[in-house]
C-alpha cells in the first residue's frame, strides 16, 4: 500500500511552487488530477530542456498526475470543478487573490459542497496586504526574503540561485501544510483554507536574521563561499584542479581539520573554542587550509580527510552525479517509462519510507490525456463530454 492512496487532490496551479507540493503527495500515492488550459496548458510544459518539443521540467513535475484539460474562466468548466471539488479531499491553486471568487469557485462556496475539503492557496505575497494582488514568482521572494543580499562574493553583486529555489521551498512547507490541515481534519471532521504566501518560507531557511537585526542592529553580508558563523568553511581548489567543499559546524570536526592540515597550535588559541571566534580569523584559517589542499590531488585529499573524520565533499555538475556510487546505492535517480519518450531518467521520491513506500508510476502526461476518464468519473455522458470539447471547454 501507498500512503495517501485514500486522498483525491485537484491541482489547478501552474509553474512551480503548487504543483511541486501535488507532486509530493502524487510520489505517496495520493491521486492528483492536473488542471490546466485546453489550450496553452501549463507554462511549465516549455519550461528548460526539452526532448523532440516535450518539456523535461513538465515530465518531473506532473509525474504521477493525471492530466485533464478544463477552462476554468467558462462556467462549463466552473461546473466541472465544482463538481471534482465534491469528490476531492485537496485542492491547490495559484491564482490571483480574487480569481476564484470571481468565477463563482470561492473556498466558502467550494467548502458548503464539501465541507471536508483542504483549499491550498500559494501565492507570491498571500492573500492580502498592499501586494496581494500582484504577480509574484521565486524570483522575487528570493529578492525581498534576504537571500539575494547575503549570496554572492562580498565584492560582487547580489546573486539570485539558478533555479527555482523559493518555489522549491514553498512547495515543500505546502506539502507540509496540507498534511498538518488534513490531520486536523481528523479532529475537527472539517476542512479549511491555506493561505501561504511564497515570500515566506523562504525566510525560515536564512536564519534568525530578523531576530540578529532587532536585537543587534545586525545586517547579513555577503561572505562568498565562507559562513557568517563558522571557519573554515570554504571551496578549495587541489593540485589537480578539482574543488572540495569543507565545512566545520562542529566544534571536534574544526580541530580535526587544522589538526590534519599541519596547524594543531591553532586549537589551543582561546578564540578557536567557537564558531565566532573562528569567523574572525578566517583569513588565518582559510590559509592553513588552502595551501595545504593545493598540494595535493582530490583523491588523497578526500582519503585524508575521512581517516580524520572531517567533513569534506567533493563539488559535483551533473557528470559526477550520474557516477556517484553513494546515489546509485541509495536509488536516487530511477528509469521511468514514458509513452512520449520511451523512457526517462528521474530523481526519485525524496525519503524512503519503510512500510508505505512512494513510487513514480508515470512521468507528466501530454495536454488533456486523462480528460474523458476524470469527466465520466464525475457522471458526465460521453455525448455531453463531445460537446464540451467542440466549445473549447475541455480538451
Amino acid at each position: 500500500m501507498t500512503s495517501l492512496a485514500d486522498l483525491r487532490v485537484i491541482d489547478a496551479a501552474t509553474l512551480f511552487a503548487g504543483p511541486s507540493a501535488a507532486m509530493m503527495l502524487g510520489d505517496f500515492g495520493a491521486d492528483v488530477i492536473k488542471i490546466e488550459h485546453p489550450r496553452r496548458g501549463d507554462p511549465s510544459r516549455g519550461h528548460g530542456a526539452s526532448v523532440n518539443g516535450v518539456g523535461l521540467w513538465w515530465k518531473t513535475l506532473s509525474r504521477n498526475k493525471r492530466a485533464a484539460a478544463v477552462d476554468l474562466s467558462h462556467g462549463d468548466g466552473q461546473e466541472i470543478l465544482r463538481r471534482l471539488a465534491q469528490r476531492s479531499d485537496v485542492l491547490i491553486e495559484n491564482f490571483r487573490p480574487g480569481t476564484l471568487e470571481r468565477w463563482n469557485l470561492a473556498p466558502e462556496d467550494l467548502l458548503e459542497l464539501n465541507p471536508r475539503l483542504i483549499v491550498a492557496r500559494m501565492t507570491g505575497f498571500g492573500q492580502f496586504g498592499p501586494m496581494a494582488k500582484q504577480p509574484g514568482f521565486g524570483t522575487l521572494a528570493e529578492a525581498m526574503s534576504g537571500f539575494a543580499a547575503m549570496t554572492g562574493q562580498p565584492d560582487g553583486p547580489p546573486t539570485l540561485p539558478p533555479l527555482a529555489l523559493a518555489d522549491g521551498i514553498a512547495g515543500l512547507a505546502m506539502a507540509y501544510a496540507i498534511m498538518v490541515a488534513l490531520h486536523a481534519r481528523e479532529r475537527t471532521g472539517r476542512g479549511q483554507v491555506i493561505d501561504m504566501a511564497i515570500i515566506e518560507p523562504i525566510l525560515g531557511l536564512l536564519g534568525p536574521q530578523m531576530s540578529a537585526y532587532k536585537a543587534l542592529g545586525a545586517v547579513p553580508q555577503r561572505t562568498g563561499n565562507r559562513s557568517s558563523s563558522n571557519a573554515p568553511r570554504n571551496t578549495y581548489r587541489t593540485r589537480d584542479g578539482r574543488w572540495l567543499a569543507i565545512s566545520t559546524s562542529a566544534q571536534p570536526i574544526a580541530e580535526r581539520v587544522v589538526t590534519l592540515v599541519g596547524r594543531p597550535d591553532l586549537v589551543e588559541q582561546p578564540w578557536f573554542a567557537t564558531g565566532h571566534g573562528r569567523v574572525q580569523h578566517v583569513d588565518e584559517l582559510d590559509e592553513a587550509v588552502a595551501s595545504w589542499i593545493a598540494e595535493r590531488d582530490a583523491d588523497e585529499v578526500v582519503a585524508r580527510f575521512e581517516e580524520a573524520q572531517a567533513a569534506v565533499a567533493p563539488i559535483y555538475d551533473v557528470t559526477d552525479i550520474a557516477e556517484d556510487p553513494q546515489y546509485a546505492a541509495l536509488g536516487t535517480f530511477v528509469e521511468v517509462p514514458d509513452e512520449e519518450l520511451g523512457s526517462l531518467t528521474m530523481q526519485n521520491v525524496c525519503f524512503r519510507l519503510s512500510d508505505t513506500p512512494g513510487e513514480i508510476r508515470w512521468p507528466g502526461r501530454p495536454v488533456g490525456r486523462d480528460t474523458d476518464e476524470v469527466l465520466a468519473e464525475l457522471d458526465y455522458p460521453e455525448e455531453r463530454i463531445a460537446v464540451l470539447r467542440s466549445e473549447g471547454v475541455i480538451a
